[in-house]
């Protein structure tokens, strides 16, 4: 038996240099991570220590006050309706856009065109949050000949409802004419028949004339009714009398007249092109009235950047930069979804609606949490849109923490402590979010 017993004078394997699991050295490793580190360092660590150590000072960054500005970040009315619109833009914004992602996604699956409308709506990711800020800035001014928003409301309004003929008209100061009760006017004297009566009017613009409107005219006395003229008691240039129908005067086409009797409306007419009317004999001895639909200022549509509708009229515009976003994510997951499942499930007799609900959304569940996650992690620190489209008036209502941080500390306040809490607090708010995706995506990696 040959032994295999090495003799004193020969050499082993040499030593084998250690490597790590990639294959690559240590040092080596270290070297290329090193920039990173240094970056990372200076861009992301020391920004949140310094943060932090500025958080426990005052405003001088002289005096140590410990907890005192997270205590006044609690207490300050304007923190207050910070954290409460925060909380209400992680609540919808999130879920909407998501939402309709899956619905644009889902919808625009089979058709012919679906590349195009995916472009559009994704569109808007292009642009940046400054220029969309700017745009409905725009869409929600409150003149319905700017803003595009109060154009659509103002037409639909105005579709189902008559305008008044003309807004602002009111009578000359000691006329027959008297205001009552709900704006309308009402006539001191009684119609008779046989008389004409006069209901001039001021306070109208001549562009407000309908362009039919033809020069005033005395009406005919009427032998057994009333008749009157309504018109615009001004002529261009100047000159002429009051109460009387001068030559130029226009007429005031489309004015509701009520006959008023007890308190009740016995006849009604409305004025014509000359501006006469014409009321049956039950008119007679009764009050005449011009009701105030006649003079009802013109619907000018939605206060959108009021206090109330200001923080739901921003959330508008940001789905709109970020339902394109969901949608592309969702429409990826949903292209690595089996179709066999989706047939099979047809064939048994699942609507589309059950094959939607039972089969697509949870298969769609990891792809709709990212994005969920993601949205929300974005809104938490959403300024942009607020500084912008909110004006100086409403500005409080719509604030949020990050809005709130830069004007504690640059925009007026001057108080970088208490900006500083504030970021605190965003940072605190955003890492449960970020834990909670960390160990999501490491539950992945191990199945």
């Amino acid at each position: 038996m040959t032994s295999s017993v090495t003799t004193g004078g020969a050499a082993g394997p040499p030593p084998v240099r250690r490597k790590s699991l990639m294959g690559t050295r240590p040092w080596v490793a270290i070297a290329f991570l090193l920039p990173a580190l240094v970056l990372l360092g200076s861009l992301v660590l020391y920004p949140i220590g310094y943060t932090l150590q500025r958080s426990l000072f005052d405003a001088d960054n002289a005096s140590f006050v410990g907890l005192k500005n997270f205590g006044e970040v609690f207490s300050d009315p304007g923190n207050l309706t910070a954290v409460k619109n925060n909380a209400i833009w992680v609540v919808i914004a999130p879920v909407v856009a998501t939402a309709l992602g899956l619905i644009f996604a889902v919808l625009t699956e089979r058709v012919s065109w679906g590349t195009a409308f995916k472009l559009v709506v994704f569109m808007p990711m292009a642009i940046s949050m400054l220029a969309a800020g700017i745009i409905f800035r725009l869409v929600y001014e409150n003149d319905p000949g700017k803003g595009v928003a109060n154009a659509v409301v103002v037409s639909i309004h105005d579709t189902f409802a008559e305008a008044s003929a003309y807004p602002g008209a009111r009578p000359r100061p000691n006329s027959d004419l008297a205001s009552t009760a709900g704006g309308s006017y009402t006539s001191k004297s009684q119609a008779r028949p046989g008389t004409a009566a006069a209901l001039p009017l001021i306070g109208i613009p001549q562009n407000r004339i309908p362009a039919g409107a033809q020069d005033a005219k005395a009406a005919a006395p009427a032998a057994d009714g009333v008749s009157g003229t309504v018109w615009l008691d001004f002529k261009p240039g100047g000159g002429g009398k009051p109460g009387v129908i001068d030559p130029g005067e226009k007429a005031l086409p489309g004015v509701k007249v009520e006959a008023v009797k007890d308190g009740k409306v016995v006849a009604s007419a409305k004025s014509g092109d000359d501006g006469t009317f014409s009321l049956p004999a039950s008119a007679a001895g009764a009050q005449l009235r011009l009701p105030a639909s006649n003079f009802a200022s013109q619907y000018n549509g939605v206060d959108w950047l009021g206090p109330s509708l200001v923080t739901p009229s921003i959330i508008v515009s940001y789905i709109w930069m970020w339902a394109g976003f969901a949608m592309v994510l969702i429409a990826a997951g949903l292209a690595g979804v089996p179709r066999e499942l989706l047939e099979q499930a047809r064939v048994d007799g699942a609507s589309e609606w059950q094959v939607f609900r039972k089969i697509t959304v949870p298969l769609l569940a990891p792809v709709l949490v990212v994005v969920l996650i993601t949205l929300m992690i974005n809104v938490l620190k959403i300024f942009d849109l607020v500084y912008i489209i909110a004006p100086g008036a409403s500005q409080k209502d719509a604030n949020v923490l990050a809005l709130q941080l830069y004007l504690k500390s640059f925009g007026g306040g001057n108080d970088q402590g208490v900006g500083s809490a504030i970021g605190v607090l965003l940072l605190l708010l955003v890492l449960p979010v970020m834990i909670f995706n960390i160990r999501r995506l490491r539950r992945e990696a191990r199945r």
